[in-house]
């Protein structure tokens, strides 16, 4: 986890999010354990209780189950769960401000999808 924290969210949420990705990338995988709540606040210096109600809102999202004297692990089907969430804000929220760019610039789709094959496979047909 990135050790960074920004002032525009609460840490706890922004935590929250650190460990989503981390769900999302294959970091942490079902059934995995989260670290501690212990070790994430003395390696972040962070209060546990501002870790505890980071780990909370995924408990409460159904991501992840607290096992009394085991610690948080990452639930069964999280990962889809977050992967469909993530498309649908994709597909709602930024998906018309790239449609919208593409038009605003005069871009033909073809076009830009033969600039993705260029540059996936180092070629250039020009």
């Amino acid at each position: 986890m990135d050790p960074k924290w920004n002032e525009d969210q609460p840490i706890y949420r922004q935590l929250r999010d650190r460990v989503v990705a981390m769900i999302l990338e294959g970091v942490l995988g079902e059934g995995d354990a989260l670290p501690s709540v212990r070790n994430v606040a003395a390696e972040y210096r962070l209060n546990p209780l501002t870790v505890l109600k980071g780990y909370q809102e995924l408990v409460d999202e159904g991501l992840v189950e607290k096992k009394r004297g085991r610690g948080m692990f990452v639930n069964e089907g999280a990962r889809t769960e977050l992967l469909k969430a993530e498309r649908g804000r994709f597909l709602n929220k930024e998906w018309p401000k790239i449609i919208a760019t593409i038009d605003r610039l005069g871009l033909d789709a073809a076009d830009l999808l033969q600039q993705e094959t260029k540059k996936d496979t180092g070629v250039d047909n020009d």
